[in-house]
């Protein structure tokens, strides 16, 4: 029974990786193109404007999403459920439209806070992506209840594919820098989510329950200060770097985020297919049985993939930045912030079982408790040590996160998870990165201590007799 689990949370975080590995190689592609045509100053500033949208999308759900998913699977009546739908799509079309028109009104005033000098429309394009960005999130999320991995792909790569044409002939043939990068990612956006609407016409009739959503809310507003937390520990440091160290930092430090968030690219697949899979599972002793198993692999696969990044991270940023020698010291930042991602990825399996135990409420004690350290350590780290100070903020709030609903959640509901497994990947997957960094590993040293480490767990005892078996057998 829990290798077909397995199997199944497998294959649809595949499917969903599919589109994840289509969009973060085509954002790979345009890495160069900003580092060429927009400098450390303009990708700074794209940076900034992704993390202040980004915070204004979780005040604005008010924790609509993940309520969604939790109300829809309460029930399997198909009016019911059509209801629910209804109820989420047109609070979120409210909401977004609320923020697109205070964006516009304040665009002045928030681009000279934002360090941007006298660049309304800068602000103004953040604010249609945020209203493009809030809806297209909210129809999609249709395919992941509804488990349609490929539908789901296929509007993701449709929106890429249109975003990057774009943003090429926004940034390069017209030279509209930062302003334009931002327009062409909420093009493709808009494109798609307009033939989403056309084809779920159906689904999005004129109704709207309010006690539903008051229901919904009760849920979902307890999260919204724990996605707060998150926001703060994802993106305030941008803010921190900007006025301490300003733009250009921010600038090379985004490169450095941008190839540690290849870790969240498998978290992006992971998650897409996590929630749905985790609430589908109706034994609840199955359910634990099954989270337990899939924070150890999860975290075997992020460790792994850390590791790899961290120590090829010098050769990735000069290809990434080739004609800037300005962006290639963010490779000194990439294997903290691959770390940190791990860390996350831990986070999300352990709150799983919280939001099973419709228990929320202390959730955002964690997180907010986690965004206090990592506000402090950015005040106290980043005047100083700059990019580095931020990436050492970020990595030890993340622990802080992990450990803390770790506690939590295995008060509110307890599962047997794989602690010695866990932390014997970690402690080798750490270990061979200080040691590659220590002996300034060039290539070929770097690639043979990345191959090594699924070895290296075997002194440990890393593996379980059956996973030994399978080893041999393949």
């Amino acid at each position: 029974m829990l290798g077909v689990q397995i199997k199944r949370l497998a294959k649809q975080s595949a499917i969903y990786g599919l589109g994840g590995i289509v969009s973060r190689l085509l954002a790979i592609f345009l890495l160069p193109l900003y580092t060429s045509y927009l400098g450390t100053e303009g990708f700074g500033k794209i940076e900034t404007i992704v993390a202040l949208t980004a915070v204004l999308v979780v005040v604005l759900r008010m924790g609509i999403s993940s309520a969604f998913f939790r109300f829809y699977f309460d029930s399997t009546d198909p009016a019911r459920r059509t209801l629910i739908v209804r109820t989420a799509f047109w609070f979120t079309m409210a909401m977004a439209t609320i923020g697109l028109v205070l964006g516009f009104a304040f665009a002045t005033p928030i681009a000279h806070a934002l360090r941007f000098g006298d660049d309304p429309w800068l602000v103004r394009a953040g604010f249609v992506g945020l209203w493009a960005q809030m809806n297209y999130q909210q129809l999609t999320a249709l395919f992941r209840v509804e488990e349609r991995p490929v539908a789901f792909v296929s509007a993701t790569v449709a929106n890429v594919l249109i975003t990057v044409g774009m943003t090429v002939l926004l940034v390069v043939g017209l030279d509209e820098g930062a302003t334009g990068a931002v327009v062409g990612n909420f093009i493709g956006t808009l494109a798609v989510y307009f033939v989403l609407l056309g084809y779920r016409r159906y689904q999005l009739g004129l109704e709207f329950d309010r006690k539903l959503l008051r229901a919904m809310n009760k849920f979902g507003l307890p999260l919204v200060p724990s996605a707060l937390a998150l926001w703060a520990i994802n993106f305030i440091d941008r803010f921190f770097v900007a006025v301490f160290k300003g733009q250009s930092e921010v600038g090379v430090y985004s490169l450095a985020v941008r190839i540690a968030s290849v870790i969240a690219f498998l978290m992006v697949a992971f998650q897409l297919a996590w929630p749905a899979f985790a609430y589908s599972i109706e034994d609840d002793a199955v359910a634990k049985r099954t989270y337990a198993f899939v924070l150890t692999y999860l975290l075997l696969v992020c460790s792994w993939m850390s590791l790899v990044l961290g120590l090829l991270s010098p050769w990735l940023v000069q290809i990434l930045a080739p004609n800037n020698s300005a962006f290639w010291r963010a490779s000194e930042a990439v294997g903290i912030l691959a770390f940190a991602g791990t860390a996350y990825a831990g986070y999300v399996v352990l709150a799983i079982g919280i939001g099973r135990a419709r228990r929320t409420q202390f959730n955002w004690v964690v997180t907010g408790a986690a965004a206090l350290l990592n506000v402090l350590l950015n005040l106290a780290l980043i005047p100083p040590y700059g990019m580095m100070g931020a990436a050492v903020s970020t990595a030890v709030a993340y622990v802080a996160m992990f450990v803390g609903m770790t506690l939590n959640a295995q008060r509110v509901w307890p599962v047997p998870y794989q602690w010695r497994r866990v932390l014997t990947l970690s402690l080798v997957a750490v270990g061979l990165l200080v040691i590659g960094k220590a002996v300034d590993a060039p290539l070929p040293l770097a690639i043979a201590l990345c191959l090594v480490y699924p070895i290296a767990l075997l002194p440990f005892r890393f593996y379980l007799p059956a996973e030994l078996r399978r080893l041999r057998l393949s």
